[in-house]
């Protein structure tokens, strides 16, 4: 078998206001700083171009999307073709009037859009009222085809889901990726807030591995003020990171700092692990319909 390794990084960063382009510019810095390093490969956090707007409900914050192609995929194909590398981002979707959606866009060494992933899942709690502001994807769970791999893009609340990794692994994603914009709510004892975190740690390493594929998430940092009289606001929990096909984590950030992270990925052993590990082969295909209900009564 042949070896293959694969240079990847993402950026964890704070956002501050709605100003786009200083959001964009400072995004840049990152991947530049990536790229001079070899990172062939790049995931940036979800909805990195504005605050985390879902805090409330509040119909001005539509005018914070925009169509794609537009102005934030403009700006990062040009970076994703400056730097020739493959860059994985996520924009607040405005696809029509009166309709939009969370959505992860790939650019494949160049100003292209290589492929798209509109969020599938959407969450509605207190500080996180998705429902409000996205529509659910319409595009399934299809690894997007670039000149690394195929990239299974899933966003945030899709992370806790093993139906959605498997089914994209199941598609041929090489690798799982996660843009996400997760937080304690101030209120949270320190005990609550330690649960949450190894939830969502354990779930996305248990991705990878049901599916025998490395994760990548890249989460946002920084405490965002919320616009509701009262109300606590976020603490983005940060704490990026890159897990192997085992699980085994291969690079985490802090939970309080901008940072980049770059790994390399011995895809090699990936196909490696697959063979020892062979749950596609066993999986009970005849024995599943009831996963297709919404519940069994």
């Amino acid at each position: 078998m042949s070896e293959r390794t694969l240079k990847v990084g993402l950026v964890q960063q704070s956002v501050a206001d709605n100003d786009k382009a200083t959001n964009w510019n400072k995004s840049a810095a990152r991947i530049a700083e990536l790229a001079k390093h070899g990172a062939e490969l790049i995931l940036l956090q979800e909805l990195h171009s504005t605050l985390y707007f879902c805090q409330n409900e509040d119909t001005d914050a539509f005018d914070l999307a925009e169509p794609i192609p537009g102005p934030a995929t403009d700006f990062f194909g040009k970076i994703a073709e400056q730097h020739n590398i493959v860059l994985v981002t996520s924009l607040f979707e405005k696809r029509g009037s009166g309709l939009y959606h969370n959505t992860a866009v790939v650019f494949d060494r160049s100003r292209e859009i290589a492929g798209k992933y509109r969020k599938m899942h959407i969450p509605d709690d207190p500080g996180f009222y998705e429902k409000f502001y996205f529509t659910p994807g319409d595009m399934g769970f299809e690894p997007i085809q670039t000149s690394v791999g195929k990239l299974g893009v899933l966003v945030c609340w899709d992370q806790w889901y093993p139906e959605a990794a498997r089914l994209m692994a199941m598609a041929g994603a090489e690798i799982l990726f996660y843009p996400t914009a997760i937080g304690w709510d101030m209120t949270d004892s320190e005990d609550e807030r330690k649960r949450q975190h190894d939830a969502w740690h354990t779930i996305q390493r248990a991705h990878a591995v049901a599916n025998s594929v490395p994760v990548i998430v890249a989460n946002r940092t920084g405490f965002e003020t919320s616009p509701t009289e009262g109300d606590p606001g976020i603490q983005f929990w940060g704490q990026s990171f890159i897990a192997g096909p085992q699980g085994e984590i291969l690079a985490q950030a802090s939970s309080d700092k901008e940072e980049t992270l770059l790994v390399d990925l011995d895809m090699t052993r990936t196909e490696q692990v697959k063979r020892i590990w062979p749950y596609f082969r066993d999986r009970r295909i005849d024995a599943y319909d009831d996963l297709v209900k919404r519940w069994r009564d």
